[in-house]
């Protein structure tokens, strides 16, 4: 498989290539999808589903679940992947872990997911928020699971310290693709502090997650080597899925990644000792996260 390399015009190129027919999923709907749409406006919360543009949001809306996103909807990061609005995000609000806590009990769900975008500009990265969340939602709702898929807090340990002292049952932060492609991926990160803060969870005894996109430029021996970088540090689930690209002003996307190549990563990924893999072209972080608990 070939290696690329994209040139500061390549940046802005749009994907023209025509979606595979395993790309292609039904237009989210349903009464199930309307309800919970109508509940996530009516108390100003946002989720990853929406925002990232996720493929499986009418599934997984469908069932019930959600991803949270929380501390806004605005990222002080610009990746050159991802749809969340980049900018200066508005003040934090101190009534949102309340308002997802009462989110999910509604739901009456008996998994929650639970993200959020950067926030760079505060002095504890929004780790204060994240904490409160977790505690709330624990609180209202004291028999559901917790996943959190957090940011990498700049690498500050206490930062994730301060989610793990709340205790999620899965501590999930993805590094979302090799480490040669961070420059134009995530310019913002690090591949090296990204395994750093799964090492450090892990080391605390937690149940760890990270999961990768490709199609963006990688090649099939460098999405291995991730993989045994991941189980070097004891990480026990991992996802990966295809990169479509979100907007024209987004990285293209570099190939269409077949099936058969992702049922390669899952055996590769099982052999290599992962609890679980989860690999597909339509696959992304919270998945079928549920199923990732036990």
């Amino acid at each position: 498989m070939h290696k690329i390399d994209y040139p500061i015009e390549e940046l802005k190129k749009q994907s023209q290539v025509r979606r595979p027919e395993w790309l292609k999923v039904r237009a989210p709907g349903g009464e199930t999808y309307a309800n919970l749409k109508r509940m996530m406006r009516s108390k100003t919360l946002h989720t990853v589903c929406e925002e990232a543009h996720c493929p499986n949001i009418g599934e997984c809306w469908g069932r019930g679940t959600a991803t949270f996103l929380i501390l806004g909807d605005i990222c002080t990061r610009s990746c050159g992947f991802c749809a969340i609005k980049t900018g200066r995000p508005n003040p934090v609000d101190p009534e949102e872990p309340l308002k997802v806590a009462i989110a999910v009990q509604q739901m009456g769900i008996s998994h929650v997911v639970i993200t959020s975008v950067n926030r760079d500009e505060l002095p504890d990265q929004g780790s204060v928020i994240w904490a409160k969340t977790i505690e709330e939602v624990r609180r209202l709702n004291p028999n559901v699971s917790i996943e959190v898929l957090i940011p990498d807090f700049k690498g500050d340990l206490e930062c994730v310290q301060r989610v793990l002292d709340a205790k999620p049952n899965i501590l999930n932060h993805n590094v979302e693709t090799v480490p040669r492609l961070y420059r134009i991926v995530r310019p913002q990160a690090k591949y090296e502090r990204s395994l750093k803060v799964l090492q450090y969870a892990k080391e605390k005894g937690f149940i760890t997650k990270t999961g990768i996109m490709v199609g963006i430029g990688e090649t099939f021996e460098e999405v291995v080597e991730v993989m045994k970088d991941l189980r070097k540090i004891d990480v026990d689930i991992f996802t990966v899925g295809q990169y479509l690209q979100p907007t024209p002003n987004h990285l293209p996307v570099d190939r269409f990644v077949t099936p058969e190549e992702f049922k390669q990563y899952k055996l590769i990924g099982i052999q290599l000792g992962f609890r679980h893999v989860e690999s597909g072209p339509l696959v992304r972080s919270s998945y079928h996260a549920e199923s990732h608990v036990g």
